[in-house]
């Protein structure tokens, strides 16, 4: 069947479907149902539809409860579309796909075919939330706390306490709903997915993933490969890897990579001679004795004195955006030079958190990546490099996964996929997060796939709104997804610069 057509049935037989979520196993599972109460004002000359998915809270669970996830299906603007939608895939895990709705006028996938986003399960605005604000209060206290004290290794112990308190009382909240913490993982997430695909009846679609989403994509290439016709995944985050024991190095070569292109740009280099030696004994100078700093927090009139180690300032700039890449050698430099005025503004504290999105992030992680890890180089991590020693690896620490409590992921969860589904992976030239190099070992085995890197770029390809180069990067693989999409704006990319400032 026609999706479009499914979609119809969908909206008359809404009436007759419980407006509830079911207390127990339904065997009519799963189903849509449409919804004349949209999440966002959408553009009145966007034709869409929007509804949700009911679906298991655990497909493992005879018994489980029903959850509602959100979806938007948004038509081409096309006379003429594709019959095959694209799927959006969103990042965290725990990330909100829903406010992208807003902005379909900027989505050029829509001028060739329809584009589906599907909210995740546990997310801010699937039925049920994991929201955590436990955490995120304890978060604020922690962060505050380690910033303050001159002597780190004496509030490690109350910093990690603060956390391991507050994963405790947000599994005890959700439970007291009878929410079920295992079953908010990749594979039913991606169960979701073919599930929402046979419900609408589409016999073909596209996938466009992001950072953990692409986790999401390799799952479904592996368990329902059929119907996917093509597949970006953007800033990709491999099954095979183990995050936790790679991101401090990932951290340490991004910025030798971004150093060592600085040395390499005359006009950089002229600049700012020597950087990178100078600025790794800078970082090692204040592991040793913290560099002080007065800030005054946004929620605080008084000043604060804030103590800073290596690892706080490289952790901080390498959580920098794309748009930030281009001055980021100036800003080194006037670290180096004394000038602390934007180092500070990163860390004045904004209020507490909510927690969105909280425990659904931590029933991933502590279900398929912290299992896998292994502790002993994760320990190692933490002293190895003198520049940001102290700097923990791990996401989270064996008492918070313990404390969460979910079961692990079955090992086969770890392991690299085969696919020959034409496949599209881009990534960032300075992305410490998910760096170039994993999306190279996962093309090894994608047989027919293609591999671009963007000069400049960090995390954000497809949604940097700056430089549309990405989306139209991706759009024309959808198009086409026999052809390599080097456009010319990508090509431009090679001429990158860095920024020195004003003469």
């Amino acid at each position: 069947m026609n999706y479009t057509l499914a979609l119809f049935f969908a909206f008359l037989v809404c009436a007759i479907l419980p407006a509830s979520l079911s207390a127990q196993s339904d065997p009519d599972l799963p189903r849509f149902k449409t919804s004349k109460k949209s999440l966002f004002d959408i553009a009145d000359d966007q034709k869409h539809t929007f509804g949700y998915l009911e679906v298991p809270e655990n497909r493992a669970d005879p018994k489980s409860n029903t959850i509602e996830l959100p979806v938007y299906f948004f038509k081409s603007r096309s006379k003429t579309p594709a019959n095959d939608p694209i799927i959006w895939l969103t990042g965290g895990p725990g990330g909100s796909l829903m406010v992208s709705a807003k902005y379909t006028k900027y989505y050029r996938y829509l001028d060739d075919r329809d584009l589906i986003l599907v909210e995740q399960r546990g997310t801010r605005y699937a039925k049920p939330h994991l929201s955590c604000p436990e955490w995120g209060k304890a978060m604020h206290k922690a962060t505050y706390l380690e910033y303050t004290s001159p002597n780190a290794p004496t509030i490690n112990n109350a910093y990690e306490k603060l956390l391991i308190d507050a994963a405790a009382e947000c599994r005890d909240r959700l439970k007291s709903k009878q929410i079920d913490l295992n079953g908010y993982t990749t594979r039913e997430i991606a169960a979701d997915i073919e599930d929402l695909r046979k419900v609408l009846g589409i016999d073909e679609y596209n996938l466009y993933s992001l950072s953990y989403g692409t986790k999401i994509a390799q799952v479904l290439m592996r368990d329902n490969p059929e119907p996917i016709r093509s597949v970006v995944l953007e800033s990709p985050l491999p099954l095979e890897v183990q995050y936790d024991e790679e991101s401090s190095k990932n951290l340490l070569e991004t910025l030798d990579t971004i150093l060592d292109d600085c040395a390499q740009q005359a006009a950089c280099n002229e600049a700012f001679p020597g950087l990178k030696p100078r600025f790794y004994a800078f970082l090692e100078q204040i592991t040793a004795e913290p560099l002080q700093l007065e800030i005054i927090p946004n929620e605080k009139k008084k000043p604060v004195t804030i103590y800073l180690r290596g690892k706080d300032v490289a952790e901080r700039l390498s959580a920098s955006s794309t748009a930030d890449m281009p001055t980021l050698p100036l800003l080194i430099s006037e670290i180096l030079a004394g000038d602390y005025d934007r180092l500070g503004s990163f860390f004045l504290q904004s209020p507490p958190g909510d927690g969105e999105g909280k425990g659904k992030r931590l029933s991933v992680w502590c279900a398929e990546e912290h299992p896998f890890n292994a502790q002993a180089l994760i320990q190692e991590e933490t002293s190895k490099y003198p520049a940001i020693r102290g700097l923990t690896p791990a996401t989270y620490s064996n008492e918070i996964c313990s404390t969460w409590n979910v079961e692990p992921e079955p090992t086969t969860e770890n392991n690299p996929i085969q696919s020959d589904i034409p496949t599209l992976i881009l990534n960032g030239q300075y992305d410490n997060i998910t760096p170039p190099s994993w999306g190279q070992a996962l093309k090894q085995n994608l047989s027919n796939s293609y591999h671009l890197i963007f000069d400049g770029f960090h995390h954000d390809i497809t949604t940097y709104w700056d430089n549309p180069c990405g989306m139209q990067v991706a759009n024309a693989f959808f198009n086409n997804p026999m052809i390599e999409p080097r456009l010319s704006c990508f090509e431009e990319l090679s001429s990158f610069q860095f920024e020195i400032g004003n003469d």
